[in-house]
C-alpha cells in the first residue's frame, strides 16, 4: 500500500489500524454461523448426494492447520477449517460436500469420487485448494 508523502508516521499508523479494523470486521460478517453451515450441508446433500449424507452437526474449527475439513462417520460430525473463510464459496462447497461424501463411503477410492461427480466445479476447486496450500507453503 502506498500513503501520500505528505501523511506523519502516526497518520500512517492510524490509517493502517482503520483499514485492518474494516477488513476484519466484513470478514467476520461474511463467516456463516455453524447452524448456517449445517443449512448449506443440507441443501448440497440434496443437490448432489440424493439427500443420503444427512450430518448431524457441521461446524467451523479453528484448530485445523493441516486439512481444510474432516468427519466422524460414527457420530455424523463434520468439521471445516475456519481457514476456508474468506475463500470463494465454490470452494468452501467443494470441501463441505467431501466431507459429506466421507459419511457415504469411506476413503478415497472410485466409489468415493463418484459421489462427487456431478458437483462442476470439483477441479476448479481442488486446483484453488492445491494452490492456496502451495502459494502459503513458500512464504
Amino acid at each position: 500500500m502506498a500513503v501520500p508523502a505528505r501523511m506523519t508516521r502516526a497518520e500512517t499508523a492510524q490509517m493502517v489500524e482503520e483499514l485492518v479494523a474494516r477488513v476484519l470486521a466484513k470478514e467476520a460478517g461474511s463467516t456463516p454461523s455453524d447452524d448456517e453451515l449445517s443449512q448449506r450441508a443440507q441443501r448440497l446433500s440434496a443437490s448432489y448426494l440424493g439427500g443420503r449424507a444427512a450430518p448431524a452437526s457441521v461446524r467451523w474449527v479453528d484448530t485445523m492447520n493441516a486439512r481444510w475439513g474432516s468427519c466422524t462417520p460414527l457420530d455424523r460430525s463434520i468439521r471445516l477449517s475456519r481457514r476456508l473463510c474468506g475463500m470463494p464459496e465454490y470452494v468452501v462447497d467443494y470441501v463441505l460436500l467431501h466431507e459429506l461424501a466421507h459419511l457415504l463411503v469411506p476413503g478415497h477410492g472410485p466409489k468415493f469420487w463418484a459421489e462427487l461427480a456431478d458437483y462442476d466445479k470439483l477441479e476448479r476447486a481442488r486446483g484453488f485448494l492445491e494452490g492456496w496450500d502451495t502459494a502459503t507453503r513458500a512464504r
